[in-house]
C-alpha cells in the first residue's frame, strides 16, 4: 500500500520505518522540506521525502503525525477526498496542556476540516518507543500490544486494522469518532495504556455495556 506521512517527528518517522519494513511504500513530508529528511531516506530507501501536498497525493492512506494545534497547515482539504486519513494527533497546546474542545473529540474536528476524507483515529495513545520496539508479528494477535482505533467508516477501519496487524500489534476498535475517539483522548482510560489486545478488547466490551 502507498502511504503518505505528514510529520517526521518521533511518531511519524517511527511509523514510516515500520511501514516500509513490512513492504509499504512511503512518501513523508514535514514543514522543513524534503532536504531535511535526507538522512531518513538514505537509511530507508523505500521512503521518499516530498512536499506535504505530494505526500497526500501519493498515499492511498495518509497518516497525520503533526501537532494537532498546527492542523490548519495541512494541505488543501480536497486533496484528502476519498483517502483513508489516520489521525495520530493529540490536542495539546504548545506548553502541553490539553485543549478544551467542548463536546467534540479532536478527530471529529479533523473530519470536519477534511470532509471528504475517511478519518480513523489511531496510533495516538502509544508511546513512540513502544511503537518502535514492541511490535511482535510472531505472537498470536490476542497477546500483542493493543493499538486502539476509532472511526465512522467500517471499511476504512478494517484497512487500518490490517496495517496494525502487519507491524506486529493488535487492533482494538473503540467505536465511532465521537464515543470511541473520546476513549483515546489524553487523560482517557486508554491513553498511554500499554495492555494486550485481549485485555483491551475486554475493557472496551465492559465500557460499552456500562454506557
Amino acid at each position: 500500500m502507498k502511504t503518505g506521512v505528514l510529520g517526521a517527528g518521533k511518531v511519524g518517522a517511527t511509523a514510516a520505518q515500520l511501514f516500509v519494513e513490512v513492504g509499504h511504500e512511503v512518501a513523508i513530508a514535514n514543514r522543513s522540506g524534503p532536504d531535511s529528511l535526507a538522512d531518513l531516506a538514505e537509511n530507508l530507501p523505500r521512503i521518499t521525502p516530498v512536499e506535504p501536498a505530494r505526500a497526500v497525493e501519493f498515499g492511498e492512506l495518509v497518516l497525520l503525525a503533526i501537532p494537532f494545534r498546527e492542523r490548519e497547515t495541512l494541505p488543501d482539504a480536497e486533496l484528502f477526498d476519498g483517502r483513508i486519513v489516520v489521525d495520530a494527533m493529540n490536542p495539546y497546546t504548545e506548553d502541553y496542556h490539553v485543549m478544551d474542545l467542548g463536546d467534540d473529540t479532536s478527530s471529529e474536528l479533523v473530519a470536519e476540516q477534511l470532509p471528504g476524507a475517511r478519518v480513523v483515529k489511531a496510533f495516538n495513545t502509544m508511546y513512540w518507543e513502544t511503537l518502535r520496539d514492541r511490535g511482535h508479528p510472531e505472537l498470536p494477535e490476542s497477546e500483542r500490544f493493543a493499538v486502539f482505533l476509532a472511526g465512522n467508516d467500517p471499511e476504512a477501519k478494517a484497512v487500518v486494522a490490517d496495517l496494525v496487524r502487519d507491524i506486529g500489534f493488535g487492533p482494538v476498535d473503540t467505536g465511532s469518532l465521537a464515543d470511541g475517539g473520546a476513549l483515546q483522548e489524553p487523560g482517557s482510560v486508554f491513553y498511554h495504556r500499554e495492555i494486550s489486545t485481549a485485555e483491551a478488547r475486554e475493557k472496551v466490551r465492559q465500557l460499552s455495556i456500562s454506557r
